[in-house]
């Protein structure tokens, strides 16, 4: 593979972005993102176990129950495995976006430590009983203060190196970052140190209904679209399909997420209009879902031939595929009388893994695998076992959520046509096993994606042939400005 030339223009002429990126930062950040994304997605992998064998973890030790390691797993995939590698990730892109360095490196590593070794004693005091019963808001104080303190602090690092950026055009992967990040920082104040000590009954319901969507809606989904919208064009090596589409994606986001919460709460008692509101709201998310899917599969226009030895776009763009079809799940089981057949059963569970797990951990991993061997300046050790990490995670996740969509479909229908609970449970245990299956699956795909990365390291080097685009050197820069 020639070397590519590119020429930078404007402002960024004769600037080396390879420079500008704090090395030892952004590797920090991705070692923690790989250790989570080794050791969280197995926890659930254990607790499926639990469901067709109950005593296979014991008895007797309330920290290996399923109610104590449940919200194990998940704070530890979306702050542990998917935060991390995010994290990491934009401190390699915002100083190529803005061509500036981000301010305070030093500061950067200490805070990637202590995010991380508080996240991990969290971890801990979660299997041991502390928790304040809110979902993905379950972490103690001790580690919601710090977890709080790093997101402001990075948030004030990005402001400020976007505000000194060397060219106006604010590209679209940096709006959504600014949303994901300062949307979040405020959205920890509700979760860490509101709900959780002064609102009660059922405004608390209401209220955990909008914090939990904050969490999925306005920092794993603008922080996914950051990932995608600038891995994906200079993976491809093609401008970005449409600027006006990723702003009608953004901003239709900010306008309709904010509401979308309460759609887990219907028949409750909540006030009817709130109820309408979230309904209505979540089916117009319908909009900047397609959108930003009209537009990354756009991007691959002329370059699909590549896709098969293309390893980081695959992932990106099955990553969209699992988007397109959780978010119409999503989306559909908001409405009332498909919540009907739905709600409380494995049909939300599928959901959510295709969203979380199968689009966003799926589109950090696609960063991952394009960052990191350009941040040793080296080949991917081993394009082969990317290729079997790819499909295994893949295969995987594609039959954890069709195996949970048509069992969720079945227990809903069981249920309203009288079925006891108990009795709808036998006709699940083949599913679960599936689920199973399909989580160790994952898991050996994503060991394998992990082992990779510490060969390339390891490994004598060879050097990388193939410079990274430049943002400008396109007809369209990369990333798409948005004006």
């Amino acid at each position: 593979m020639a070397e590519t030339a590119t020429v930078l223009r404007g402002r960024f002429a004769n600037v080396d972005l390879d420079e500008l990126v704090d090395r030892p930062v952004v590797r920090v950040w991705l070692y923690w993102g790989m250790f989570w994304l080794m050791v969280t997605p197995s926890v659930g992998v254990a607790i499926s176990g639990l469901f067709n064998y109950p005593d296979y973890l014991g008895t007797e030790n309330l920290a290996l129950t399923f109610g104590r390691l449940r919200p194990v797993h998940i704070n530890g995939v979306i702050f542990g495995a998917f935060s991390a590698l995010f994290i990491g990730e934009c401190y390699y892109l915002v100083p190529r976006l803005c061509g500036v360095r981000v301010p305070w490196p030093r500061l950067s590593v200490s805070m990637a430590w202590l995010w991380n070794i508080v996240m991990a004693a969290a971890l801990v005091a979660l299997a041991l009983g502390e928790n304040h019963g809110l979902e993905a808001g379950e972490l103690p104080l001790f580690a919601e203060i710090p977890i709080f303190a790093v997101i402001a602090t990075i948030t004030a690092q990005f402001l400020i190196t976007i505000a000194r950026r060397l060219e106006p055009p604010l590209y679209v992967a940096l709006w959504y970052l600014i949303g994901a990040f300062v949307w979040t920082t405020m959205n920890l104040v509700l979760g860490s140190f509101i709900l959780p000590y002064t609102i009660s009954g059922i405004n608390s319901a209401a209220f955990h209904g909008l914090y939990i969507h904050y969490i999925v809606g306005l920092w794993l989904t603008p922080a996914g679209y950051v990932l995608i919208y600038y891995f994906l064009p200079v993976s491809a090596r093609n401008p970005l399909f449409s600027h006006k589409l990723s702003l009608v994606g953004f901003w239709s986001l900010a306008l309709f997420y904010p509401f979308v919460g309460i759609h887990h709460y219907l028949f409750s008692p909540i006030a009817d209009w709130a109820e309408t509101i979230a309904i209505v709201t979540s089916m117009l998310l319908i909009i900047p879902v397609w959108t930003v899917l009209v537009n990354f599969f756009g991007t691959m226009m002329g370059k699909w031939h590549e896709l098969g030895t293309n390893l980081p776009a695959k992932f990106l763009i099955m990553g969209s595929i699992m988007y397109l079809f959780g978010c119409f799940q999503g989306s559909t089981e908001a409405l009332r009388a498909l919540q009907q057949p739905t709600h409380f059963t494995d049909f939300v569970i599928s959901h959510s893994h295709l969203t979380v797990f199968g689009t966003f951990v799926v589109w950090a991993m696609g960063g991952l695998v394009y960052a990191w061997p350009r941040l040793w300046g080296r080949e991917l050790w081993s394009f082969r076992m990317g290729n079997w990490s790819f499909w295994l995670i893949t295969a995987g996740i594609s039959t954890m959520g069709i195996g949970l969509t048509a069992g969720g479909l079945q227990q809903g229908f069981q249920w309203m046509n009288g079925v006891e609970w108990l009795d709808s449970i036998v006709h699940m245990k083949p599913y679960w096993l599936l689920r199973t299956l399909a989580g160790i699956t994952m898991d050996i795909g994503m060991s394998l994606l992990v082992l990779n990365m510490m060969m390339t390291v390891i490994r004598e080097p060879v050097k990388l042939r193939e410079r990274e685009p430049i943002p400008g050197s396109s007809t369209i820069p990369v990333g798409g400005p948005a004006q």
